[in-house]
């Protein structure tokens, strides 16, 4: 490949990584960039977890073998079954080498320093590849994974040039996978409760607009659970705003918990002292038994006074679900409902008969400045805003 090729090969993998919308796209795009780039047969991308201590497996591409999947769910390898990953990706740099690729083929070492590892070439043996190269990804000076490309048996093994030609292409990678890393923390951060850590109102209203749209088209449960803690003004004004956010935190962590009974659900903060758990999927009946556990487990916080919980769900004779807002209002009146009476139960919309006052409540035509927070006003025995 000649000069003009290479540079062509370099900017097609950082295009493709530039359009990719997710992580797994970008760790796509440069295992297959490289690929291409360096005429092999497949690649992988791989991160170091230091934590774990193990090399993991994000993404195999090309000619894959049975047992590798294009996003494997398990596939790592301890570190010390690869001993350049601390020797030669860390140690060496730190004398002032550079963080160089090298080959290895089906016989041993071909180019390059790090030394025989023995895991590799069985790799190459076991799958039917003649060659590889190994190119290091570093992020912040540190040792981020590798790009790894093979060739099949019978072609030309690479050469110094391939490996120095993949040191560039992991160089392009790396700058590709920081890029999507901090879109990611920039995602995260705008769906995320910066007290609580859970999901926020922003989230809750994507995730639940996904859901409806999956009710209407394939009949898929859908169940939220909306719930404002009660008592969290009178800690703020008697003990103080930093053990009211303890408070908070620590009902966060109960809602988490309880949502861990709904696979999949989320669990937010829509803010203030208002909770919801959606859940997808699961039966209605499930549903409100992690809501009962919830109004169980927040009543034993050592803060506040409990928590007022409603829940709808499209299981229930609630009538026709067919948008986000009206299984909102459902479990938003049934909440408003569990405050009132004070239950110590979650109110679930749809189940105190065919004249369900929550459902008539959620129903009503809104007054003229709709709010949230009108369903309070409008509740015999209702709380004062």
């Amino acid at each position: 490949m000649g000069e003009d090729e290479r540079l062509a090969a370099v900017v097609a993998l950082a295009q493709g990584m530039a359009a990719a919308h997710t992580p797994r796209e970008s760790w796509r795009a440069a295992a297959l960039g490289a690929c291409r780039a360096l005429d092999g047969s497949f690649a992988a991308l791989s991160v170091w977890e230091r934590e774990l201590g193990r090399l993991r497996v994000l993404v195999n591409v090309g000619e894959r073998a049975p047992d590798e999947e294009e996003f494997p769910d398990g596939e790592a390898y301890p570190v010390h079954q690869f001993p350049e990953i601390t020797e030669f990706l860390h140690e060496r740099w730190a004398l002032g080498g550079g963080p160089n690729a090298w080959v290895e083929t089906a016989e041993g070492l071909a180019a390059g320093r790090p030394g025989y590892t023995h895991q590799r070439v069985a790799a190459l043996r076991r799958r039917g590849r003649g060659c590889c190269v190994v190119a290091p990804i570093v992020l912040n000076g540190r040792a981020w994974g590798e790009l790894y490309v093979a060739r099949a048996l019978g072609v030309p093994v690479f050469d110094r040039s391939d490996a120095d030609f993949a040191t560039v292409l992991a160089a392009v990678a790396a700058a590709g996978i920081a890029q999507t890393e901090q879109v990611e923390e920039a995602r995260r951060l705008a769906y995320t409760d910066a007290l609580t850590g859970l999901a926020n109102r922003r989230a809750v209203d994507v995730r639940l607009d996904e859901a409806i749209e999956r009710h209407r088209q394939e009949g898929v449960a859908v169940g939220l659970v909306v719930c404002d803690l009660n008592g969290l003004k009178r800690v703020n004004d008697t003990q103080g705003h930093a053990v009211g956010d303890r408070l908070l935190e620590r009902f966060g962590s109960v809602l988490s918990l309880c949502g861990a009974m709904l696979p999949g659900a989320l669990a937010a903060r829509l803010g203030g002292d208002e909770f919801c758990l959606l859940a997808v999927g699961a039966p209605a009946d499930e549903v409100v038994k992690a809501a009962d556990e919830l109004c169980r487990r927040a009543a034993e916080l050592e803060l506040g006074e409990g928590v007022a919980c409603g829940v709808a769900c499209t299981e229930d004779p609630i009538g026709p679900v067919r948008s986000a807002r009206r299984l909102f209002r459902l479990a938003d009146a049934a909440q408003y409902r569990a405050k009132a009476v004070r239950a110590d139960k979650p109110v679930v919309a749809g189940r105190e008969g065919p004249d369900d006052p929550v459902v008539r409540l959620a129903d009503a035509p809104p007054p003229a400045r709709a709010e949230r927070r009108s369903f309070r006003g409008r509740l015999p025995g209702g709380e004062a805003g």
